[in-house]
């Protein structure tokens, strides 16, 4: 999938060409982790280009997962995330390049890694210059709320070496914490007064001086720093367990770095064989190693992991949508007539005269058609609605192409926004903790006429969830998908019956297995040269 986007984009002209593009999956066997996976990339990068590698600047985007909390990411990849701006759209990879554009000058051969779900803007001043010329590790750095700092990573910093003053300061660090709860921040002496903070997240008076931390976000290994870690992982043979490439290369940096932290494993998701033992070995790799912090005061770190964060971002009124310009349409056919408000998000799509599109909705890759109205706070993805339909507010439709015997066919997963569909349990009789729009899930089961057994989950170890539940309908069109899909919402919302017997059912799990990304992206091709066409004609029609 990435691999074919990529292509498409070059074929384009909207990306830069003159860049060595790399897709690295990662090797077959349990999970590693974003850590495993950047040891596995050096393999790569040393497979594929020798020794060339020794003088590249790489950029190390991770954009694996399967973005449960933002599942119309899930097929196709968070790299390639529409945003609402550009003609045609900026997907994050391009916002991503653009960010990082004054990087690879004032950088010395070695790997800037960053995730795909994450934006940070800021400002320096003119003479201030970001630059990754140092050995060892080098992060940029954020002041934010104490809150923030407890589902990130949070620097001490050196306070001989650090005013808090000016755009841009280069601060060497003492310690690293990962994830840390207030009071560990405050006993170790990461919390700062920041005269800034209030610009920057938090919600007091703006001319208040407010308490911050310093939080993480992109960081640089120098090569020589790179190569080490590629050694570490060459003699380690098969890695067996998740590796953190931020709490786990990130801790054991720094004068007051402590190995206490290779033995908690709260953060892990699944408890790996050998993982204190593999964390214990890089942190005596890594022990003494540098860890140099760029302080960027004038800094915002904005994330777009979830359905919440994604529809804030680019309908409400947030910092994010006016300092990136964010549009309510872009790159969309969207007719006059169309009622909408402000608030909205229309990416690459074609809307009919009147439909209806609700405020605090984002509708993308889709065609919706004239007699559909569509609530608030609802997410479309890639769907193609030609009915009579009113789509409930606070509604995720996502529809998938799939696979299946050599015959291309369709899905359409429904959820409510704040469905978590992380969520799983260990026993069939435990599911009716699973909500589902706001009904328990065998309370659904019964309405769509189907059991609950074992043989409705679809993953192998017992994780009985929403993302492993076959109750959506594979159906030989993308409309009568959606309306399939529509239809078993419709059903538990007025607490009616929807058989769903005869049809064969897919869980996203499954969806994502048998997905033909292929068709996913002529669907997007067709949208996309209709909305070239009608931009030529609006042209010659001047």
């Amino acid at each position: 999938a990435f691999r074919e986007q990529l292509a498409e984009k070059l074929r384009r002209g909207e990306l830069p060409r003159g860049v060595r593009y790399l897709v690295c999956a990662d090797p077959p066997g349990p999970r590693i982790g974003n850590g495993g996976s950047t040891l596995h990339v050096l393999q790569c990068l040393e497979e594929q280009y020798g020794d060339q590698w020794t003088s590249f600047t790489v950029l190390l985007i991770h954009s694996g997962g399967y973005s449960q909390r933002l599942p119309n990411a899930s097929a196709l990849g968070k790299i390639f995330t529409a945003l609402p701006f550009g003609d045609p759209v900026y997907q994050m990879l391009e916002l991503k390049l653009a960010m990082y554009i004054d990087f690879p000058r004032h950088m010395k051969p070695g790997v800037l890694i960053t995730c795909s779900d994450d934006i940070e803007l800021y400002s320096t001043g003119v003479t201030e210059t970001i630059t990754f010329d140092k050995p060892g590790f080098t992060a940029l750095a954020h002041p934010s709320d104490l809150a923030v700092g407890t589902t990130h990573g949070v620097f001490v910093l050196d306070p001989s070496s650090f005013s808090g003053k000016g755009g841009l300061e280069c601060v060497s660090c003492y310690r690293f914490l990962h994830k840390p709860d207030v009071e560990t921040m405050q006993q170790s002496g990461a919390v700062c007064v920041s005269p800034r903070l209030s610009s920057s997240g938090s919600h007091g008076d703006s001319g208040m001086a407010s308490e911050c931390v310093y939080t993480d976000s992109v960081f640089y290994i120098d090569h020589s720093t790179a190569k080490q870690l590629l050694m570490f992982y060459k003699q380690m043979g098969t890695l067996r367990c998740e590796i953190d490439a931020y709490g786990d290369f990130l801790q054991a940096l720094g004068p007051g770095a402590t190995p206490d932290y290779t033995k908690n494993t709260s953060n892990v998701s699944k408890e790996d064989s050998g993982l204190v033992e593999v964390r214990q070995q890089l942190f005596s790799l890594l022990r003494g190693t540098a860890l140099n912090v760029i302080v960027l005061n004038n800094s915002q770190f904005y994330h777009i992991g979830t359905t919440q964060e994604y529809l804030f971002h680019f309908t409400a009124e947030s910092k994010l949508r006016f300092e990136l310009d964010l549009q309510p349409v872009a790159f969309s056919i969207f007719p006059d007539t169309a009622k909408a408000l402000d608030q909205l998000s229309i990416i690459q799509s074609v809307l009919e005269p009147g439909c209806v599109i609700g405020p605090g909705s984002v509708i993308e890759y889709s065609r919706i058609g004239p007699e559909v109205s569509v609530g608030k706070g609802s997410i479309v993805s890639g769907s193609y609605i030609n009915f009579n339909v009113d789509i409930p507010s606070n509604c995720f439709l996502s529809s998938v192409s799939v696979k299946i015997n050599d015959r291309v066919e369709y899905v359409t997963m429904v959820f409510s926004v704040g469905d978590n569909l992380k969520k799983s349990v260990k026993l069939l009789s435990d599911i009716h903790s699973l909500r589902f729009f706001g009904a328990s899930l065998p309370e659904c089961l019964d309405l769509w006429s189907v059991e609950a057994s074992d043989q409705l989950f679809s993953s192998e170890d017992s994780c009985l969830g929403l993302w492993t539940a076959r109750i959506f309908p594979v159906c030989s069109t993308l409309s009568e998908s959606v309306r399939m899909s529509l239809n078993m919402l419709n059903s538990v919302q007025h607490m009616s019956a929807f058989k769903l017997s005869g049809f064969q059912l897919l869980s996203v799990e499954e969806m994502l297995t048998y997905k033909d990304v292929e068709d996913m992206l002529k669907f997007r091709k067709q949208i996309y040269d209709e909305i070239c066409l009608q931009r030529q004609k609006e042209k010659s029609d001047f």
